[in-house]
């Protein structure tokens, strides 16, 4: 098997709050954003590739691990009401949000940064360019999966797993939640990285659950985007992420549109090489 690449892991202040970040290469900023139940650790396939012609920048977003939100801290007992609170003030959109312009600014004051979101991570970087327009090079969302303003509310799968927290084994509850945004079986055939990143991020759905009805107004979005933006789905994903990315391109006259072969949801771990080149291609035209 080969060995998971190693880099140095380094810690920023920004939105009142430490950012662990892993960094390596060097030019323009890349910032990788990751989604729920993931941290830094989700682009080990992207940090070697992407760093031979970009500075990579790949956060863990504030109350992820290392320092997420655990068990013994998220008890529905009183004793524990304060700590919680405390983790939901870190983990929520806004926070993400504002924290990831903060890095940006303390990484890059005055050069563009290139934004790649997957899944959630999409949403942050979404926000995050509407943030900081002028600041943005090109903007990159795999799998968005944000609800549109305007839609019908629909329940997402956060609201039925919070719930087996802490009653049920933890990998099987995670298993479900991996299973539903990925597809069935995926779990089951998940590597041992994986399984340990995603369990030790379970307790941040908890907190997420404030976030989930917030949507995005996607009418304004061609004016208050001039970069290049590129849609990246993967071949099997569940159809909620297709429809996302075909909503996008109806507004966004200057996206472009990639699918990854022979992957699903986790496309940039299932098919890196492909994923990386198409991603890599694109950025290289700024």
């Amino acid at each position: 098997m080969k060995a998971a690449p190693s880099f140095a892991e380094h810690v920023s202040l920004a939105a009142g709050t430490s950012i662990h970040h892993i960094e390596a290469g060097e030019g323009s900023i890349v910032l990788l954003i990751h989604g729920s139940l993931c941290d830094y650790r989700y682009w080990r396939w992207q940090i070697p590739a992407f760093s031979a012609a970009f500075r990579v920048v790949a956060p863990s977003l504030p109350g992820c691990w290392p320092d997420a939100l655990t068990a013994d801290i998220a008890g529905r007992g009183t004793e524990n009401r304060d700590k919680l609170s405390e983790a939901r003030a870190r983990f929520n959109m806004d926070r993400h949000v504002q924290a990831m312009v903060e890095l940006c600014a303390q990484l890059s004051p005055s050069g563009p940064v290139h934004l790649v979101g997957h899944s959630r991570g999409a949403q942050v970087a979404l926000e995050t360019a509407l943030a900081m327009p002028e600041r943005v090079g090109r903007l990159v969302l795999a799998d968005p999966g944000f609800p549109f303003a305007g839609e019908s509310p629909v329940q997402p799968i956060h609201a039925k797993i919070v719930q087996k927290l802490g009653t049920a084994p933890l990998e099987e509850v995670m298993g479900e939640f991996v299973d539903n945004v990925n597809g069935p079986g995926t779990w089951r055939k998940t590597v041992a990285w994986f399984k340990d990143m995603v369990c030790a991020n379970a307790w941040t759905l908890l907190p997420q659950l404030g976030d989930i009805h917030r949507t995005i107004d996607i009418g304004p979005l061609a004016q208050a985007l001039d970069c290049p933006i590129l849609l990246v789905g993967g071949e099997f994903s569940p159809r909620r992420y297709g429809d996302r990315i075909e909503g996008l391109m109806k507004v966004l006259p200057q996206a472009r549109h990639i699918v990854v072969p022979q992957a699903a949801h986790g496309m940039n771990l299932a098919n890196a090489r492909c994923f990386n080149d198409a991603v890599l291609q694109f950025l290289r035209k700024g």
